[in-house]
């Protein structure tokens, strides 16, 4: 008989006690239409193993508080000292209270060129069918994502959004927390049919622990604007990944804000699969104290033509962590790629810090990519210029900070919601300049 090597000995470890943790789960109510689908996704689960710090794309950012059984309760956080997001905006509210659709506080599923539904109670339109886990299940390959695969295998609601118009009110998906041990598993679907748009906004407090799944595809010429703020909460727990399929002259951009919370990784995985797409993804985030963020975002150039950004900023104080993965793939078949990538992190004292491991994959020969990532202190020569004018400390650092955080913003194209963000940008520079 043969020894297992060390490798194989682990991954039989790791496979053995995540088959021991699917035992202990009961699968949610879920319509039929879904029974298999999340039976294939706990078999990629118990496959792939839940993941552990020692994995290449885990070495910066510990998972063990999203892999536990249970984790601790958070306090909930009540915002008193800014108005509500998004409140001069017109757009169709839907809301979850700890992680459960809430139906007296949304709006009706309703809207010209817009189909809505509940994860929970579709009877499965076949685009939904042909969609769920579907991405997910692309994306195990190269790199394993076994929380998105637990995603699927069990989220308990979201929504199903089929656009096949240009549907000018946003889309507004609310999440509110009052429970402090509430913990949350969304998994939403969007089909843009070809010539769709639409903006989706996501905001608020999921809950004490949550994760997050968007599944998104969209077909020739279709627009997707997805921007994401995320809940000040200091205790929070969340894991999201955005994946999207984009084809031919499709345009994709999203962006989130995080401010606070203990451990935060957003994921992304998008594909430009058609000739012309773009796709952008950028964050802002800041944080201090126990605060770590971990952004992880790959993009795959399959088709010539097209175009990808990553711009990623965050601003870290008193012990704060911030970490950035990014990779740009460009296959042999996507000649004319034009990517590119950029990460910073300002950090206001020596005692926060930035990890990043940018990455460029490319096998076609004419093309475009450059990417970069720094971390630093404020300018003391900018600094200076502005106090020389006049500007107190205080309000010149905020304004060089903002300035940093500028060119994330920039990639949101509506006036109004970037209005929304530097206002909250502002306050938290404003609550966090001692």
């Amino acid at each position: 008989m043969n020894a297992q090597s060390p490798r194989a000995q682990r991954l039989a470890a790791r496979r053995a006690a995540t088959q021991a943790r699917i035992d202990t789960m009961t699968p949610p109510a879920a319509p039929a239409w879904a029974a298999p689908l999340r039976a294939a996704a706990f078999a990629r689960l118990a496959a792939l193993g839940l993941p552990e710090k020692r994995d290449e794309y885990w070495r910066y950012t510990d998972p063990a508080r999203l892999t536990a059984a249970e984790d601790s309760p958070a306090d909930v956080f009540r915002i008193t000292d800014e108005p509500a997001m998004y409140e001069g905006v017109d757009r169709l509210k839907l809301v979850f209270t700890d992680g459960v659709f809430d139906a007296a506080a949304s709006d009706p599923f309703a809207g010209e060129g817009i189909e809505i539904a509940r994860l929970a109670d579709s009877d499965g339109a076949p685009w939904a069918r042909d969609l769920y886990g579907t991405l997910e299940a692309r994306a195990q390959v190269p790199v394993a994502r076994p929380l998105a695969a637990l995603n699927s295998a069990t989220a308990t609601d979201g929504v199903l959004i089929r656009v096949t118009g240009v549907v000018s009110r946003p889309v507004s998906v609310i999440y509110r927390r009052t429970d402090p041990r509430a913990q949350a598993t969304l998994h939403h679907l969007l089909r843009l049919e070809e010539g769709a748009e639409l903006t989706l906004l996501e905001n608020g407090p999921v809950a004490a622990r949550s994760s997050i799944v968007i599944e998104a595809d969209l077909a020739d010429g279709a627009v997707l604007h997805h921007i994401r703020t995320m809940g000040r909460d200091h205790e929070r727990v969340s894991v999201t990944h955005l994946f999207a399929r984009l084809g031919s002259a499709s345009r994709l951009k999203s962006f989130t804000l995080s401010m606070n919370g203990a451990l935060v990784r957003n994921e992304a995985m998008l594909w430009l699969d058609g000739k012309g797409g773009v796709a952008h993804v950028a964050g802002a985030a800041l944080g201090e104290g126990a605060f770590h963020h971990d952004d992880t975002v790959f993009i795959a150039h399959r088709a010539p033509g097209c175009e990808s950004r990553q711009v990623f900023k965050k601003v870290l104080r008193k012990h704060a962590i911030g970490v950035f993965q990014g990779k740009i793939l460009v296959e042999r078949t996507a000649q004319l790629t034009d990517g590119y990538q950029i990460s910073q992190a300002l950090l206001l004292d020596e005692r926060s810090q930035f990890l990043a491991k940018p990455e460029l994959e490319i096998y076609a020969d004419d093309v475009k990519c450059s990417h970069g990532s720094t971390s630093g202190e404020i300018d003391a020569d900018h600094l200076f210029y502005l106090r020389a004018r006049g500007i107190p400390e205080d309000e010149a650092k905020l304004l060089l900070v903002l300035a940093f955080l500028a060119e994330a913003l920039d990639e949101i194209e509506r006036g109004e919601l970037v209005e929304d963000m530097q206002l909250r940008l502002r306050g938290w520079l404003e609550r966090h300049s001692h």
